[in-house]
């Protein structure tokens, strides 16, 4: 009515109204700094989120470890078995646990474990495990690989996606010996990476060869170790509101479809598998 009596008093109405929407919403502890965006919100119908951190706690933990066919759980994996991939997983890190803490959570975790067998990353690249050269992770190999001098020799260290590791291997460690892989290999591995997944285990595999160049071909399979970051409890109530509310969540992650419809379905984000989609569907 203000308004039809006097147009130009629009801005001003306009201003009021939203000031009032910014006021009720500070006595829900949330503070808007520009006021358009108070009409911004009231219009979401979809929200994106990241997994790691924010749906997640991005506190990652080693809680299974497969190696000569079978998964065992991270406490009962002895150091004798895993030796090489205790080492290789902590040595192809750029991350620390040296006084301040630093580096991506799955690598502080590889580092966590390792050091629960006795192992320190700086120690033994400063003395038996020099590192000499570095192939860095991307989104496209899904793979990080470091070469490393030991005993004379320049063995490469590979981590990364199981699928990407095993396109590149061509043999594989299993009961003290390297063989060629075979496809009943592969099948046991990809069986037992999505059982891992398949209970919200983010799985990393690891290979390594010898070569004096770095590269990742012809790769030996060693091992994967299953770890998990919790959800957050908040979450879980936070899409319960969207829900409420007609809001759409969808959670978006670099993590295999498995482990990501287990984390989904935890925080009431998915239903069926049916509604996970992986990058490579994505891009087609």
């Amino acid at each position: 009515v203000a308004v039809a009596a006097v147009p130009e008093g629009l801005p001003a109405v306009v201003a009021i109204v939203l000031a009032l929407g910014v006021s009720r919403m500070t006595k829900v502890n949330t503070i808007v700094r520009k006021l358009p965006s108070v009409e911004t919100l009231g219009s979401v119908t979809t929200v994106c989120s990241d997994k790691t951190g924010t749906l997640t706690q991005n506190r990652m933990t080693v809680k299974q470890v497969y190696f000569n066919n079978k998964i065992v759980s991270a406490e009962e994996a002895k150091k004798e078995d895993i030796d090489l991939m205790l080492k290789g997983m902590m040595l192809c890190s750029n991350a620390s646990i040296n006084g301040d803490r630093y580096g991506d959570p799955t690598e502080l975790a590889l580092l966590d474990y390792a050091k629960l067998y006795g192992y320190n990353k700086e120690e033994l690249e400063e003395t038996t495990h020099k590192r000499v050269d570095e192939m860095p992770f991307d989104s496209v190999r899904k793979m990080m690989s470091t070469m490393n001098v030991i005993d004379d020799k320049k063995v490469i260290f590979t981590k990364g996606a199981m699928d990407s590791i095993l396109l590149h291997a061509d043999r594989i460690y299993i009961d003290g010996e390297v063989r060629p892989i075979t496809e009943e290999d592969k099948r046991n591995i990809e069986n037992a990476s999505s059982e891992m997944a398949s209970n919200a285990y983010r799985v990393l595999a690891f290979a390594y060869h010898e070569a004096d160049e770095i590269n990742e071909d012809n790769l030996i399979y060693f091992g994967m170790y299953g770890m998990i970051d919790p959800p957050r409890p908040e979450a879980k109530d936070a899409v319960s509101v969207f829900k409420t509310a007609g809001i759409r969540t969808i959670m978006i992650t670099g993590d295999h479809k498995d482990t990501a419809f287990a984390i989904g379905k935890e925080l009431g984000i998915a239903e069926n598998i049916d509604q996970c989609v992986s990058g490579s569907e994505l891009n087609e």
